[in-house]
């Protein structure tokens, strides 16, 4: 898993990747021609970039016909927030939920 996390933290340390993925979270299922449209690069720019996302398994393509359609994977970045963000939140968020309930006893009293 390490060596995986090693890969998507790589793919979302550039922000022309970021980039892509931010506009495959606004539409879902782009092809290159899409994705390259909006930025200011290259369509072999933008494809060394999806190659990174797609090995960090950040983007998944689907062939429909002659295209080869871009999605976005969302679930390394969710187990990335539950190991190293989810964790911290615990603590937090149990704090609050004391918090609230001595305030409602508080009131009953």
């Amino acid at each position: 898993m390490v060596a995986n996390e090693d890969k998507v933290f790589k793919a979302l340390a550039d922000s022309s990747r970021r980039k892509l993925l931010d506009r495959l979270h606004q539409t879902n299922g782009l092809t290159l021609t899409e994705l390259s449209e909006r930025h200011d690069m290259s369509r072999q720019a933008v494809t060394k970039h999806l190659v990174l996302l797609e090995a960090a398994n950040l983007v998944v393509t689907v062939k429909r016909g002659r295209e080869k359609l871009h999605y976005l994977n969302p679930v390394p970045i969710g187990e990335i927030h539950a190991r190293w963000i989810g964790k911290f939140e615990e603590g937090r968020i149990q704090a609050i939920n004391n918090l609230k309930q001595a305030l409602k006893e508080k009131d009953h009293d």
